[in-house]
């Protein structure tokens, strides 16, 4: 596993792929391959990319075999974070061919949808790689997968916001609009917050983030403005405060955002819509 990796609890791992499990299994278990293969029938498999990204959830994958039968071997041939080829193969799995099937649809959802997340991260953060900006994923999960889509965006060079409401204040423009101005949102958040509370404020105008400054919140978050907006920001705030980038981020655009010199540029999409990484299991045959 690469270095600066967060390690994600096998407590969390276990419980996540024994819910799939669960759901894929129904009431019968799988009846195809109970049916068509002797219960003392042995198998070896591989898993491999079919293109090239960057893989995450192994650990997910490895659960889902376990936990259908402790007899399976997993043996893992790439970590979480690595580059992937087209070919380049994954983990082997060899034991009771039942089981090695049983699992199969599991583990591969899981690694193709998470390390579609990190080849999408991978993607931004090698556009802007020439830049101080680090690309930062948001709140725009999958209900119940947020910590593992955030663990990808993790293994494809990309950084964590917020986790939730809880961690975090992050003043937008409802807040703002409910508050009664920028300054009034970001008075009230500080009279409220502790002292290991961090406070952000999303501004929509050069004029927000002048009002902003003063109150000296922790992040100011620059919302749907173009590079030459973002860098007159970058100038207005003079290194006070960090500067993220938020708002039609893509690959076509990411770059010269960037060079705008802001510090952060989240991205929704990288989660929320980033394509599978295609991966499949095969039987080694003889």
């Amino acid at each position: 596993m690469t270095a600066n990796l967060p390690i994600l609890p096998k407590l969390m791992v276990d419980e996540a792929a024994k819910a799939a499990l669960l759901e894929d299994w129904g009431r019968a278990g799988d009846i195809t391959s109970q049916s068509t293969i002797p219960a003392d029938r042995q198998a070896t498999a591989v898993i491999a990319s079919r293109r090239p990204g960057v893989l995450a959830g192994i650990a997910l994958a490895e659960s889902a075999f376990r936990l259908t039968d402790e007899a399976v071997r997993f043996e893992v041939l790439a970590e979480d974070g690595a580059r992937l080829e087209k070919g380049t193969l994954v983990a082997r799995m060899s034991g009771p061919a039942r089981a090695i099937l049983s699992a199969e649809r599991v583990a591969l959802n899981y690694l193709g949808h998470l390390s579609g997340i990190a080849s999408a991260t991978a993607r931004f953060a090698d556009l802007i790689a020439h830049t101080k900006a680090d690309i930062v994923c948001t709140r725009k999960t999958t209900p119940g997968l947020r910590a593992f889509e955030k663990y990808a965006v993790r293994c494809g060079g990309g950084s964590n916001h917020r986790f939730g409401l809880d961690d975090a204040i992050l003043i937008k423009d409802n807040h703002i609009a409910v508050a009664g101005g920028v300054r009034e949102a970001i008075e009230a958040a500080k009279a409220f917050a502790g002292h290991l509370v961090k406070i952000e404020v999303e501004v929509d105008t050069l004029d927000q983030l002048r009002e902003a400054l003063p109150c000296k919140p922790d992040v100011v978050m620059l919302d749907n403005m173009g590079p030459d907006l973002l860098a007159e920001g970058v100038g207005i705030a003079g290194g006070q405060v960090l500067l993220e980038a938020s708002g039609g981020i893509e690959a076509d655009t990411i770059k010269a955002i960037a060079e705008a010199g802001v510090d952060l540029i989240s991205s929704g999409w990288i989660t929320h819509s980033a394509p599978v990484l295609d991966l499949g299991l095969d039987i080694e045959i003889g």
